[in-house]
């Protein structure tokens, strides 16, 4: 199974905005501190266990990189939530889903 990329710098959001030119590209903002979002976390996995390798997933963790999340919030303009997915298609977000509304189901639509 694929697992999501971490998004630990400004370089690699900048490189997963681009590659989203090429291709679609999943961000997920994780907070490890919080139910909800652990839980959104396996509804990506489960998601990512039955999708194709037609998109690129990426995670940033809140706790340990939150200039990333900050700088994804301002280049995105996508408001701030944990835990969060934020699809992006050439460059923009076209899609964004936060708390229960992430599920396997939800993501399997928006990369429809």
């Amino acid at each position: 199974m694929k697992t999501p990329k971490p998004l630990a710098d400004l370089s690699e959001l900048e490189a997963a905005i681009a590659e989203s030119r090429q291709r679609p590209v999943l961000i997920f903002k994780h907070s490890r501190n919080c139910g909800i979002s652990c839980e959104a976390y396996d509804e990506l996995h489960a998601h990512i266990a039955e999708a194709g390798a037609e998109a690129s997933y990426n995670v940033i963790t809140v706790q340990h990189h939150r200039s990333v999340s900050d700088a994804a919030t301002t280049l995105l303009g996508v408001r701030h939530e944990t835990p969060q997915a934020i699809l992006l298609k050439d460059g923009v977000p076209v899609w964004n889903a936060s708390h229960f509304r992430i599920t396997a189901g939800e993501l399997k639509r928006a990369l429809a």
